[in-house]
């Protein structure tokens, strides 16, 4: 291979892997190629195909922080110390980050409910996401930021719709009302509710120092009579 040739392709590789975000191998007389000025958080080591996970929980404590109006997909690329267009390879655009992030937090709230043991447990589990997700939360919820039409994430909000179905169903009609449905809402009311007044502290005063999730068991049982 003549000089010319190593040359070209050491050209190439360097810039499909400044493209798609990874480390890249050191040049001659000066810093690793994906060395950058940005080295800071939690972004300033990955290796290959961390980037995405990177980016997204990179999202997250932005939103948690500042809110999903804060977010932007340069701004995620300089944490990294990335090109720009690095987490435009994976998630397209900003609408398309946000909803990976809804479509993680739905799977999580899927399993979340599908290891309580009754409803009541089930929604204390809602409550619990909620405050240990809150950045999810607050996107799985805002549909005006989301792809409607995209398959993992109706898939993801269909299995959490799944796992509070059968909590409900598992509840007999004497303690729940003769329509399933109904009583779906209303589960699904309180805790979402009350979730989001706890997140916005709105329940300060009312729960005070109480532990929420004993508030939350005790509200349920007066919907529930048998429900857990």
């Amino acid at each position: 291979m003549s000089s010319g040739e190593a040359s070209a392709n050491k050209a190439s590789e360097m810039k499909q892997a400044h493209e798609e975000g990874r480390p890249r191998k050191a040049v001659a007389g000066g810093h690793a190629a994906g060395d950058s000025p940005y080295h800071h958080g939690d972004l300033r080591r990955y290796h290959h195909g961390d980037l995405r996970r990177a980016v997204l929980t990179a999202a997250l404590d932005v939103i948690a922080a500042e809110g999903p109006s804060a977010l932007s997909l340069r701004d995620l690329a300089r944490r990294a110390g990335v090109s720009h267009a690095a987490p435009a390879h994976h998630f397209k655009d900003r609408a398309g980050l946000l909803t990976a992030i809804a479509a993680e937090g739905f799977g999580l709230l899927a399993t979340a409910l599908g290891e309580a043991a009754d409803l009541k447990e089930a929604g204390v589990r809602y409550v619990r996401f909620a405050r240990e997700n809150p950045a999810h939360f607050q996107v799985m919820f805002t549909p005006e930021l989301l792809r409607s039409g995209d398959l993992e994430l109706a898939t993801a909000r269909a299995l959490a719709g799944d796992a509070l179905r059968t909590a409900v169903g598992a509840v007999p009609p004497e303690g729940r009302g003769a329509d399933a449905r109904l009583a779906g809402v209303a589960a699904w009311s309180l805790a979402h509710g009350f979730a989001t007044l706890l997140l916005g502290h709105n329940l300060d005063g009312p729960v005070g120092d109480q532990d929420p999730e004993e508030v939350f068991r005790e509200l349920a049982a007066m919907l529930f009579r048998h429900g857990g």
